[in-house]
């Protein structure tokens, strides 16, 4: 999209606060040029939008205008972008399925439009529930059947009937009424990151209502504040875990309605829990019949033509965010959200992918800053999460928008009037990929404590990261969770408080809290986690699928495991619980004091041998003793404030699965002999396997 500002010498571009992100990181300063030019290509956008449409706030109401509409006398307007198409009519049971009668009016821009008048009875003519379709002829003078891109409600068909999914008519006569306040944004973030359909132990999908009747109490005691939703954007193919979305505006039928939703969110709310949505904004289901795919008898429309319009290892569409109707499209499709349904955030999904013209595949991204400025970056998409964190922060200040991105892109996570990216958080994909390959190639015994902690800190500078152990592929068949890959079939057998003492689970047990603990203090600026691996949820998730005999025996989670107060999974969940109401007390996450934090997040300790860390953070220090057999009395450890230390939290703890070896009343003095380049120092007993958080006293 050409313009004002991008015709323009980029050194010219006016960026109110670059300075701050090249002061920040001098090596930023050969990237000036490009800085500007992304920046001012982001300026076209907005001015293009203001002289268009008015405003940025009426271009992102896109689901105002377009879509099916039941006005004030019950008469109905539909209307459509639909470029390539020759006709459009709305067919379905109101006028029992004749393809023509009720043909759109072609508008300017490859916008179509239709009214139609109410009942005779002056009731809407087309029913709440009922089906409807459009009909398109396509260029080539076929007519095409398509769902609407802006369907708020898509149901999957009897399986008589196939599989293409159908659009319904949703005019309820009685909306949700939001009855609670959204919570604050959370000073730390602390989320639990789930998924509606998997969250019963029964065989088959759970719905809203049990979520939020059975789950949400549950995520609030452990202490989470913040909820992430996955697979809500409606998907035709359920074992796609909601990442091939077909319908963008549809919030999945199988688990509920529109308005079920609504409560659940609500629910979420009165439980002081923020919701952010798992946004899939990078890529689209390659589905014609109920997706966005050919929806105008083109190969275009709502994507790129040709190799740059199709995802090779998804198998998928991409988008074209260069035209005007995609941008209001996405943009309107993250406002719908935000206002209808009252998320409070989102989680972009495929960021990388969106940000390279190859898509990230087969790119080691080795932190040269030439990997990011180079003619491989995918400007219009770049542009386009600039256009949507900018949107979606200064319409609503409490928005918190997190970006997958596994290349660290610089400015990823700055404002947009540093020409950054806009986002909150960026998802720090690294940790989770370093204990998976220590727990699969590495022994116990040569655990790198060097590299582990240049894993867990190796991030930009004030652009905050989502620390996690374990990500939710993890969890997929063909894959392990961190407890299944510490303790597998011994899981089956020795995870009863009345079982034989297994070597396996104890060093299972003791590794999952350990490795939550350092992620959960060490890795970010938030903490994530996947529904259940909180308790060590054995086995792996599998969606029924053809090559399961559509079972759902491993699309579930056994709540009943954490709930046996004979099954030592409790443990798990006690240290879980523990570590988080931890972190609300002292706050080492707290966003208000990033910078704060970072300069006083000092890891003072790392030896080799012994197989010790200990750092400090928000006034805490923090002792992990990861040999598997040996034990230390007396073990010096540096602090920097002076004063009388108490163990506030100790994973061999008997209530979290431990050995009770250490007393933890006994109060530690510090000494004025400093030590690993701090001003002080003190004495642990540290046990083989074991971390212990003190506070002063």
């Amino acid at each position: 999209m050409g313009g004002k500002f991008s015709s323009m010498d980029p050194m010219e571009v006016q960026v109110p606060a670059l300075n701050t992100l090249l002061d920040r990181d001098p090596y930023l300063r050969p990237y000036e040029r490009e800085f500007r030019r992304r920046y001012a290509v982001f300026k076209d956008y907005v001015e293009r939008v203001n002289s268009s449409d008015g405003s940025l706030d009426s271009f992102t109401k896109g689901y105002n205008y377009f879509g099916i509409h039941v006005n004030a006398d019950n008469s109905v307007t539909a209307r459509e972008w639909a470029p390539g198409a020759q006709q459009l009519y709305l067919v379905g049971d109101f006028n029992g399925w004749n393809n023509e009668s009720h043909p759109f009016s072609k508008l300017e821009y490859g916008k179509w439009e239709i009214n139609i008048p109410p009942a005779s009875d002056g009731s809407c003519a087309i029913k709440h529930l009922s089906e409807i379709k459009l009909a398109i002829r396509g260029p080539n003078g076929q007519l095409l059947f398509r769902l609407s891109p802006w369907a708020k409600y898509v149901v999957p068909p009897p399986r008589s009937e196939g599989f293409t999914y159908k659009q319904r008519m949703w005019n309820p006569p009685e909306k949700y009424q939001f009855k609670h306040p959204k919570p604050k944004r959370p000073k730390s973030l602390r989320i639990y990151e789930c998924h509606v359909g998997i969250a019963t132990s029964e065989g088959r999908v759970g719905t809203y209502l049990e979520f939020a009747k059975n789950v949400v109490p549950r995520i609030a005691k452990q202490g989470y504040n913040t909820l992430q939703l996955m697979a809500i954007m409606e998907h035709a193919y359920y074992a796609s875990f909601g990442y091939q979305v077909t319908s963008f505006f549809a919030a999945s039928s199988r688990y509920g309605t529109p308005e079920e939703l609504k409560e659940l969110i609500d629910t979420c709310h009165a439980h002081g829990l923020v919701v952010l949505l798992d946004v899939v904004h990078s890529h689209a289901s390659k589905n014609v019949d109920d997706g966005l795919n050919q929806f105008d008898g083109t190969n275009s429309c709502y994507f790129h033509d040709g190799p740059r319009g199709e995802h090779s290892l998804w198998d998928s569409r991409l988008f074209n965010y260069s035209e005007y109707e995609v941008l209001r499209f996405l943009l309107s499709n993250l406002r719908w959200y935000t206002e209808e349904y009252g998320f409070d955030g989102f989680r972009f999904d495929g960021v990388t992918s969106m940000l390279y013209h190859s898509r990230g595949l087969g790119q080691g991204f080795g932190g040269h800053y030439d990997d990011y400025f180079g003619m491989n970056v995918d400007t219009e998409a770049l542009v386009y999460l600039m256009l949507a964190n900018y949107m979606l922060h200064s319409m609503y200040p409490e928005m918190i928008t997190i970006a997958e991105d596994v290349s660290g892109m610089p400015a990823m996570c700055r404002p947009v009037d540093e020409a950054g990216i806009g986002f909150d958080y960026r998802l720090a994909m690294a940790i989770p990929d370093k204990w998976i390959k220590l727990l699969k190639e590495t022994s116990d015994d040569d655990w790198d404590m060097g590299n582990l902690i240049h894993t867990l800190t190796n991030r930009r500078w004030m652009e905050p990261a989502v620390a996690y152990a374990e990500s939710h592929d993890q969890a997929l068949v063909g894959d392990k969770t961190i407890a299944f890959w510490l303790m597998d079939k011994e899981m089956y057998t020795h995870m009863s408080t009345l079982s034989d003492s297994s070597p396996i689970i104890d060093r299972g047990l003791a590794l999952h809290k350990m490795i939550r603990l350092i992620t959960h203090a060490l890795g970010g600026e938030a903490y994530l986690n996947f529904i259940g691996n909180e308790f060590g949820h054995p086995e792996w998730l599998d969606f029924p699928r053809a090559g399961n005999n559509d079972s759902y025996h491993y699309a579930r989670r056994q709540w009943n495991l954490v709930d046996d107060e004979l099954l030592k999974y409790k443990f798990l969940n006690n240290f879980d619980r523990a570590m988080n109401h931890l972190e609300e007390k002292y706050g080492w996450l707290r966003q208000d004091s990033v910078s704060y934090i970072s300069l006083h997040c000092y890891v003072s300790w790392k030896h080799q041998e012994d197989k010790v860390i200990v750092f400090e953070r928000a006034g805490l220090l923090f002792a992990f003793n990861f040999h598997p057999s040996k034990s230390f009395t007396d073990y010096r450890c540096g602090v920097d404030v002076p004063g009388d230390y108490r163990i506030v939290l100790n994973s061999d703890d008997g209530e979290f699965g431990g050995f009770s070896r250490i007393d933890n009343n006994v109060v530690h003095h510090t000494f004025d002999e400093g030590f690993a380049g701090r001003r002080h120092s003190l004495q642990l007993y540290l046990p083989s396997r074991v971390a212990l958080v003190l506070a002063k006293h």
